[in-house]
């Protein structure tokens, strides 16, 4: 068997990264062959002190490092770079991984070499009424767009994935995550992998539980900033990265655009009417679908629905900010889209 080694990178989250160190440490993967390395973003909450004095102290297979810039591709690298293993996992803080996580990973892609990645099923978990609202939005197709690897549940090439396996040796081939990139930087890293001929794949019979934010204002924030830095990376790229991207900004931008040409053309504020009308029914449509099957009953439609928008609204918003600032102005990043919704 190989040795592994699991980046997590990390900054005040004394309040889950136990649950998560824990599931490692419950694996069935050998722990001998499983190296951990916190790459923390100087944490000040208590963190550090958790994982210095509960887990170091009681393992030998885990390190503490500095993430001084408190960057995550920056951690990212750092963890990379500074491991030793033939394979490499990065989990978030948030995770909680399925005790066949790491072996099944690590079979694949041993067996199939067209595989550059490997991430499992996305199973949302909540603290409050909120939090489950959001997490069952971010598991409808509708709310975070069809082909999205949150969404699906069986096994499928799809275009990103979360908490990544990797071999070591596909950061030699095709480099490290691009650290200018406060988010966005593990799709651009999978477009990159994709572009350099191999598959990703998500694997159904391997999950990882996230623990979804309990608040709509960091939820704007959150999408807000992924549609910013997905322009950064189409420009990177010289290219549309997917398609889906583009459908937020361009529901945002025809309202935009139509409510002027109102004011000259009246009809135009009939096409208003009935392209909000239609966004309307096809998020009733899939909030009906999904609260049918769960646990909410319909007194929780509005909300679901009010979720999506808020998905789709940030986003959009933020994609429109970033064609501004990236290819019409052409500016750096802003400061306030550098500081992560924590």
């Amino acid at each position: 068997m190989s040795l592994v080694s699991i980046v997590i990178p990390c900054r005040n989250e004394v309040k889950y990264i136990s649950n998560l160190l824990n599931s490692i440490r419950n694996s069935d993967y050998p722990q001998l062959l499983i190296e951990i390395l916190v790459v923390d973003g100087m944490s000040n909450d208590g963190t550090r002190d958790l994982i210095i004095n509960d887990f170091i102290t009681n393992s030998n297979n885990i390190k503490l490092l500095d993430n001084i810039k408190q960057k995550t591709p920056f951690a990212f690298n750092l963890g990379i770079k500074s491991s030793q293993g033939e394979y490499i996992i990065i989990l978030g803080a948030r995770h909680v991984i399925s005790k066949n996580y790491i072996s099944q990973a690590i079979e694949t892609l041993k067996v199939n070499k067209e595989i550059g990645c490997i991430g499992g099923v996305v199973n949302n978990v909540f603290e409050n009424k909120t939090s489950e609202i959001i997490s069952l939005a971010m598991s409808s197709p509708f709310g975070i767009g069809f082909s999205n690897f949150r969404s699906i549940k069986k096994d499928s090439y799809v275009d990103s994935i979360g908490s990544p396996c990797f071999r070591m040796d596909i950061f030699n081939e095709i480099g490290y995550f691009d650290e200018r990139l406060t988010r966005n930087q593990d799709d651009d890293f999978s477009f990159r992998i994709i572009k350099a001929g191999y598959k990703i794949l998500l694997k159904a019979n391997i999950s990882v539980q996230y623990n979804v934010r309990a608040s709509f204002k960091k939820l704007y924030t959150q999408y807000k900033q992924y549609g910013y830095w997905k322009v950064f990376v189409n420009k990177k790229h010289k290219s549309v990265t997917t398609l889906r991207q583009l459908f937020p900004m361009l529901f945002l931008m025809s309202i935009f655009v139509l409510t002027f040409i109102s004011f000259i053309f009246p009809l135009a504020a009939v096409v208003i009417i009935l392209e909000i009308t239609i966004y309307f029914l096809i998020s009733l449509f899939f909030s009906l679908k999904s609260l049918k099957h769960s646990n909410f009953g319909l007194n929780n439609l509005l909300s679901h629905m009010y979720t999506c928008l808020i998905l789709h609204v940030s986003y959009g918003h933020g994609y429109i900010e970033g064609i501004f600032d990236f290819l019409i102005i052409n500016r750096l990043p802003k400061t306030n889209h550098e500081k992560l919704s924590r």
